[in-house]
């Protein structure tokens, strides 16, 4: 690892202590060294003063003449800190089989972990701000399941990036290293690296990984625009919230002096952490829209975005089981579009830990027109066939237009979707199960069928009396659901062979999770 690796885990931290204790001791610190240039007028004033510890201790040390004992200890005490460090560092190891990437850690206590190649799901290359300064990188591989990411942090950047083409490389299939070594690269200066790093600041981040021609740009005054639409629908949200239990008991009251006041101040209860919380969500999503790019590489679709802290993600070939397209009302009239995709994995115990939103982190696009959504699916789908565009746009996003190749609710299902009954339907193509659904805010999703897991149809008590089923597709948890009701009972049986028959067939067919050998 990277040697100020153990300074960014947990070294900040001390520093930051360090500085609390130096400024509480500042005016102590001051009186002994001018006490040292005038010792018969600054002796006599010496007072130990036990109500302080710090202050008590400084005093001690001046009045029994124990300075440099106490510099000795400090020396010492610095000393050891820096030795646990180093070998906290030394102790941190990790290597590339050609089966796993294995991470060794501890000094007393020893642990192990251990990823397949084969069950990575996707490889993130993190900068945050302040390592990025130095030329610092977070290395993440994401696992199938739940706590099962490995972190290699923290590395060169350049070395990370190598790491990241090694894993990509021996995960595809290929198992002999590459004829063409790269050169080795001569170690960078500090200065150097500073500059580099402040440079790319406004340049981006990986500008050389990609293909021009094909990478997504938002236009800032696009992703603003969006995201301020978001927060006047959660505004809105709020105020009837807010009219609704606050503001309307406090009308009825008949003081008007103490009415105003305790309207005000419920207002400025609420209303402030409110305006903060919407602030601070709008910022999040900015901050994953700023210099987005995608494009495909050779071993997978590689997503780059971020302001300060940067983000790149490579997400494999074959590790996608869910693609949807979403609108909500208010982007209609701009033509405005997302993707959010459902994988395997995707979320670490960390940002589980730190409240982060699952639905958030699946958002390959943030906002986008249509040719922008047609793109983006061609990378994350690219084995979709030319045929199966017409029934995701035409039926699909903007439908249902007659003839209507979806299977729809029938009229004895209104009463349990009244608002998109015409609207919700499936239809199982040769490469695909789509859902269409949504009235106000239009979705599809598109489930692959060599990823799909299983297709299950059920029928509750009430559904049994009207001849209506549920359909479900078994896939990996996300924010793409993969759930019908009130399908018509024999409908709902023949989408669920179809869909088991096509799902057979296309996991015979598919060797995308070994995509070099496929290839080849």
């Amino acid at each position: 690892m990277h040697p100020l690796t153990p300074l960014f885990k947990g070294g900040l931290v001390f520093i930051v202590v360090l500085g609390i204790i130096l400024a509480n001791m500042r005016d102590r610190l001051i009186y002994l060294v001018v006490g040292l240039f005038a010792p018969d007028e600054m002796s006599s004033e010496i007072r130990i003063d036990s109500d302080d510890p710090i202050s008590f201790a400084i005093d001690y040390v001046v009045v029994n003449n124990y300075i440099v004992l106490a510099l000795l200890a400090l020396f010492v005490i610095v000393a050891l800190v820096i030795l646990s460090y180093w070998l906290v560092w030394r102790f941190h190891q990790f290597r590339i089989t050609a089966e796993n990437v294995e991470v060794k850690k501890g000094i007393v206590f020893r642990s192990q972990r251990r990823a397949p190649l084969d069950r990575v799901q996707g490889v993130n290359l993190t900068r945050p701000f302040p390592a990025r300064l130095i030329g610092m990188a977070k290395l993440t591989l994401e696992g199938a399941g739940s706590g099962s990411d490995v972190a290699l942090e923290y590395l060169n950047t350049t070395k990370a990036e190598q790491v990241r083409a090694d894993i990509l490389r021996l995960a595809s299939g290929i198992r002999q290293a590459k004829a063409e070594q790269n050169a080795p690269v001569a170690p960078a200066t500090v200065s150097g690296t500073f500059n580099q790093s402040v440079s790319n600041l406004v340049d981006g981040v990986d500008n050389a990984d990609v293909v021009p021609e094909t990478v997504v740009r938002i236009p800032i005054a696009r992703l603003i625009g969006s995201q301020a639409i978001s927060a006047v629908l959660w505004a809105l949200f709020f105020v009837l919230i807010i009219g609704g239990v606050i503001i309307v008991p406090f009308l009825f009251m008949e003081n008007s002096t103490g009415k105003w006041i305790g309207l005000g101040i419920a207002l400025l209860s609420t209303g402030i952490p409110i305006t903060i919380a919407l602030i601070a969500v709008v910022w999040g999503a900015l901050q994953k829209g700023f210099r987005y790019s995608i494009a495909p590489t050779p071993d997978g679709v590689r997503i780059s975005s971020g302001l300060l802290t940067t983000v790149s993600r490579t997400l494999p070939p074959g590790r996608i089981h869910a693609v949807e397209i979403t609108q909500n009302l208010l982007w209609r009239p701009f033509g405005w579009w997302s993707v959010r995709i459902n994988r395997m994995g995707g979320q670490s115990e960390a940002s589980k830990n730190n409240g982060q939103n699952a639905a958030a982190a699946a958002v390959v696009l943030p906002v986008g027109t249509r040719a922008d959504v047609e793109r983006v699916v061609a990378l994350l789908l690219p084995d979709a066939p030319a045929n199966d565009a017409v029934f995701v746009w035409e039926q699909g996003v903007l439908g249902p237009k007659k003839p209507d190749s979806f299977t729809t609710i029938p009229r004895r299902g209104y009463f349990w979707h009244w608002l998109q009954r015409r609207r919700l339907g499936v239809r199982v193509t040769n490469y695909a199960l789509l859902i269409r659904r949504g009235r106000l805010g239009r979705r599809l999703a598109i489930f692959p069928l060599a990823r799909i897991q299983g297709v299950g149809v059920t029928q509750g008590f009430l559904a049994r009396g009207q001849k209506l089923a549920h359909l479900r597709v078994h896939t990996v948890p996300g924010p793409v659901a993969g759930e019908v009701s009130a399908l018509d009972a024999s409908d709902a049986q023949a989408l669920a062979e179809l869909t088991r028959r096509g799902a057979v067939a296309a996991a015979e067919r598919d060797h995308t999770h070994r995509w070099a050998s496929a290839s080849a």
